[in-house]
């Protein structure tokens, strides 16, 4: 693979210029490349040294289980996106890694990590910005369950998604390919299927986006982010048609 064009190239090259041995490092991190097939957890709540990944190709989701069954998704993972570093981090996983789709992801284990952050230093510093922005983007989602209405929760989210993937040069402000389901977007949304459901035709018939056969299409992005009272500066990135 040609690590300078990887979407985690593209996402940690935002924050911090990587020099040529920084990517010599993160090259020897993806050796370790495998595929795994759709909805069998890579990472299990409660598992011990698990390992991290880095996303490649596909998206996962991750989620915490309640006693009674239900689920909520705590964020969905695109390519670029590292998988289950507090996994590596703390000594037992706080939540389950899921794949939505087959998913190419490149293990990554406890000593390669803190060998490669001891190697480079610039590289320990973008890692730790893209935990940060991803800690960031959980704040926003708890501040959209817990005040925003159904509309705005749901605009939120489909603009958040947008920015992450025009970030990796896997979308546009047009528009992005999306794999997730309304019961995915009801488990991260906290609302149900049929309600999402509804959401998604209200959007349609306002003629805001539309959500079909795993496509996502803005029709106008300036009353989307109006709607959703979507300020990106939490995201942190400088993509060109975000700013």
């Amino acid at each position: 693979m040609n690590i300078a064009q990887s979407p985690l190239i593209r996402k940690l090259g935002n924050f911090v210029v990587l020099s040529d041995g920084d990517l010599k490092v993160l090259e020897g991190l993806h050796r370790r490349r495998r595929t795994f097939a759709a909805g069998r957890d890579l990472v299990h709540e409660g598992q011990v040294s698990a390992a991290a990944y880095i996303l490649a190709e596909g998206w996962v989701c991750s989620y915490k289980l309640l006693r009674d069954g239900s689920r909520q998704i705590v964020d969905f993972q695109i390519p670029g996106d590292f998988l289950g570093l507090r996994s590596v981090l703390f000594r037992t996983a706080d939540h389950n890694i899921e794949p939505v789709t087959e998913v190419e992801a490149s293990e990554v284990q406890e000593s390669d990590l803190l060998n490669a952050f001891n190697t480079t230093p610039r590289l320990a510093t973008a890692v730790l910005w893209a935990a940060s922005r991803d800690e960031a983007m959980v704040v926003e989602h708890l501040v959209s369950i817990g005040r925003r209405d159904a509309l705005e929760r749901t605009a939120h989210f489909l603009l958040e998604l947008s920015a992450r993937l025009i970030l990796v040069g896997r979308g546009t402000r047009a528009g992005f390919a999306c794999p997730l389901t309304q019961y995915h977007l009801a488990d991260a949304l906290g609302l149900s299927p049929v309600h999402v459901n509804r959401v998604l035709r209200e959007l349609r018939e306002c003629e805001l986006l539309t959500f079909q056969k795993g496509q996502v299409i803005i029709h106008n992005f300036e009353a989307l982010v109006d709607l959703a009272e979507f300020d990106h500066a939490y995201l942190d990135q400088d993509g060109p048609l975000l700013r």
